[in-house]
């Protein structure tokens, strides 16, 4: 169960997990809002069942739970794995008359959140899944007792264009330098900072801005006043993002706030370097080398850290092949699968 399968790092998250759960012997259904995600698994012959997203309005969680008590009478499922503090809450509305044991996993939210959200949590599931430390050391300060950690892990997504051919498609030439942010165009992401950088780059180079959301509007007219428009290309949301990675050359991610950042994952998976804030999962995540993390909200810093790799193709070079060996090591699908199976299966047998 999650809000919606489009093109963020719980999505990507769930829909490795669906392909993957056939070789560990479970039968898996997705309930969401849809997308791109949920047509391919639908594709590939996974259930999938649409639940409205109840953008934490009364009436909207009810429709939701609503729809997702009549998947689980369709589906039947001996357990329920609800992604995130909303799906959650969903789920329990949903799943409580049939006592089907339901497990959160948490991919984080914002510090004055965290409160909240564990309110939620204490009276919602079984088990909580942090997906990095920090988050878990959060969510205990907060009130949750014993999250089990879990890391995120990235699950194999050969690019299907060649470098060339998708700069080409971009209006890029073979030797501009790329950098490519996969992130939502929301708040959190704080593109603004990522902007300002931009800015204060001094090196001629491609900005690519992967995703769509609520601040488009206002971050296509500072990308203007700016003076960087010509230099940032918005390409709203995307299904191709291994293809741009294949085509990037250091991903950059300026964000408040995160988890542990799928997009990162990937990108240390595709060898590309990545330059991002240091915060929680995104420490953790590039603990074992493959990036350089910058203070959050500091342009400055963020511009010196592209600016240095954009200049250094030898340095970028070095870091991709310390970052493809830190993901295999530290977040392996086979080992996260594992895990998962061991939580489920315990859940489950509790129940009999």
């Amino acid at each position: 169960m999650i809000s919606e399968m489009g093109t963020g790092g719980a999505e990507a998250l769930v829909a490795g997990m669906a392909r993957a759960g056939g070789r560990f012997g479970w039968d898996s259904a997705v309930a969401s809002g849809g997308g791109h995600r949920a047509e391919a698994l639908r594709a590939l012959g996974v259930p999938t069942f649409t639940v409205p997203v109840a953008r934490r309005r009364a009436t909207g969680v009810l429709r939701a739970a609503a729809a997702t008590r009549a998947a689980v009478r369709d589906f039947r499922p001996e357990v329920v794995l609800a992604h995130n503090v909303s799906a959650s809450l969903v789920s329990r509305l949903a799943v409580l008359p049939r006592r089907v044991p339901l497990l959160t996993v948490f991919h984080g939210v914002a510090d004055a959140d965290y409160a909240g959200a564990a309110r939620v949590l204490r009276r919602t599931s079984r088990a909580v899944v942090a997906v990095a430390d920090a988050t878990a050391d959060r969510l205990r300060a907060a009130g949750v007792a014993d999250p089990v950690v879990i890391p995120n892990a990235v699950f194999p997504q050969p690019e299907r264009v060649d470098r060339d051919a998708v700069r080409a498609v971009h209006g890029v030439g073979r030797d501009t330098p790329v950098a490519l942010c996969p992130a939502r165009l929301e708040p959190q992401k704080r593109h603004d900072v990522l902007l300002e950088a931009w800015a204060l780059l001094g090196v001629d180079a491609v900005l690519w801005l992967a995703g769509d959301g609520s601040r488009r509007d206002e971050l296509e007219k500072r990308a203007a006043d700016l003076g960087v428009a010509d230099r940032v290309r918005f390409l709203g949301n995307r299904c191709d993002v291994p293809d741009l990675l294949a085509a990037a050359d250091v991903t950059v991610l300026t964000s408040d706030w995160e988890g542990m950042p799928v997009a990162v994952l990937e990108s240390l998976a595709a060898g590309r370097p990545v330059v991002a804030t240091d915060v929680d999962g995104v420490r953790q995540a590039l603990a074992g080398g493959g990036g350089v993390v910058v203070p959050r909200q500091d342009p400055v810093a963020t511009a010196a850290a592209l600016r240095s790799l954009m200049r250094d193709p030898r340095t970028r070079a070095e870091l991709g092949e310390v970052g493809r060996a830190s993901v295999r090591r530290a977040h392996d699908p086979d080992a996260l699968m594992r895990s998962y199976d061991e939580l489920l299966r315990a859940a489950v047998g509790g129940d009999r």
